[in-house]
């Protein structure tokens, strides 16, 4: 019987691997030099946590199950639950502003595919603890330091922003009635995901007549970039529910990354925990979903029984972000470990001296590696050194009896001799040199 991994998961051999320690080195590197400290919590919690989030209606798409005890549990489809449960736990002595980062897996019974799979790992940031719109910049700001550090720029994505309340202040003025708003932030959220007879219908369920309906379809369209504030008002008739957006555009200006942003009422994101600024990042072609999202959802944590906090943050997962930087040509040709050392012998004596040899390299921090091969061609050993992509190839022959081998560059062609005591500390300078 053939078996295979479940549908919408991934088997990870080690040249994906390496791509995903590549990608998960990169979160945690500018997590932490922008100030984030890392976090985790249970791969599954008691079911009862996402539906105070989510409602009841989140458990179709969960894998659950009852323990042994006849609780209900699931399997962690998102993080912000379990952060908003940890916080209200030590909300007394956590210092403030809490700035945490965490890259845990998680799982969603959804049909996968391109772009969404079943299990997937996530990069969350969150800030809390502090009612400010330097918040907000910060966490897109650590975004954008992301996107550069893998090599995207402002011309590959595009950070689209908005706020709740301003879309909730239109859509009223267009005949919303406040007891509808959560629906119609949902059929905004889908509004690119169906057709425009589709929208229409749908808006009409809302109360929207045909002109107020164009409007609102409108308004799903309105992008201006950073900075044109004052045209989207003019646009927009109003002039009492932008003040957030002008205080967070002031900061997106003070971080340098306002040209990485605007300003798209069609973002509003689905998901009712949020209270003010929302975001989405998005590849500039269209051809995939968001990158990442998130916004302000400063009344969660009262939900899981902690005090008022105010608190932003986004999610980005590694499928999306992992197809955008292969699509882009930006995979990195080299991000499989490289070794220091290839070891090789070409005699019998030689190879009896070639454990100790690579143990002591090993033992000076080294990724030493030997050939498993009988074969004591030179030509055959050195081919191997070089598929493995190593720095250097140590070839020990009959000069080992007088404690001598040779060392061979293998990217210059250089080659020198060197006695086997200085070996370690030789040859460690020079390999580590050049990282």
């Amino acid at each position: 019987m053939k078996l295979q991994a479940p549908k919408g998961t991934r088997d990870f051999y080690p040249r994906e691997m390496a791509w995903q320690n590549f990608l998960f080195d990169a979160w945690r590197k500018v997590s932490v030099r922008n100030g984030f400290e890392q976090v985790d919590g249970p791969v599954f919690e008691s079911l009862d946590l996402y539906k105070v989030k989510s409602g009841d209606g989140i458990v179709s798409e969960l894998f659950h199950f009852e323990d042994r005890g006849g609780r209900g549990m699931a399997i962690r489809p998102e993080f912000t639950p379990t952060l908003a449960r940890m916080v209200a736990d030590r909300a007394a002595s956590l210092p403030r502003p809490i700035k945490w980062f965490c890259m845990p897996n998680f799982c969603r019974a959804e049909r996968p595919q391109r772009g969404r799979l079943r299990e997937f790992w996530q990069w969350n940031i969150d800030m809390l603890g502090l009612d400010s719109p330097i918040a907000d910049a910060e966490v897109i700001y650590t975004a954008v330091d992301f996107l550069r550090e893998v090599g995207l720029t402002s011309s590959h994505v595009r950070i689209k922003l908005s706020h709740r309340q301003t879309v909730q202040s239109i859509l009223g003025k267009l005949g919303v009635p406040l007891d509808r708003m959560t629906e119609a932030f949902a059929l905004l959220d889908r509004r690119d995901k169906i057709e425009e007879d589709q929208f229409a219908q749908q808006a009409a369920v809302l109360g929207l007549d045909a002109d107020s309906a164009k409007r609102f379809d409108e308004v799903c369209r309105m992008k201006y970039r950073a900075g044109g504030l004052d045209k989207l008002r003019e646009s927009l008739a109003i002039h009492d529910t932008l003040d957030d957006l002008r205080q967070l555009d002031e900061q997106l200006h003070a971080f340098g990354i306002a040209d990485w942003c605007e300003y798209d009422l069609g973002i509003v994101r689905g998901l009712a925990y949020y209270t003010g600024t929302v975001f989405e990042i998005h590849e500039t072609t269209g051809a995939m979903r968001a990158i990442a999202g998130g916004g302000r959802y400063d009344r969660l944590i009262e939900l899981f029984g902690g005090p008022p906090t105010p608190a932003v943050g986004f999610g980005m997962g590694d499928v999306v972000i992992s197809l955008v930087l292969f699509d882009k040509g930006l995979i990195p040709e080299t991000i499989m470990p490289r070794p220091d050392v290839f070891a090789l012998a070409l005699t019998d004596a030689a190879a009896k001296q070639l454990a100790a040899l690579c143990i002591d390299l090993r033992r000076q921090g080294l990724h030493t590696r030997f050939s498993y091969r009988s074969t004591r061609s030179l030509g055959k050993l050195l081919k191997e050194a070089t598929a493995c992509n190593a720095r250097y190839a140590v070839i020990l022959d009959d000069k080992i009896m007088e404690r001598q081998v040779e060392v061979k560059d293998l990217e210059s062609g250089e080659q020198w001799a060197v006695g086997i005591d200085q070996l370690p500390q030789a040859f460690s300078g020079r390999a580590r040199d050049e990282d």
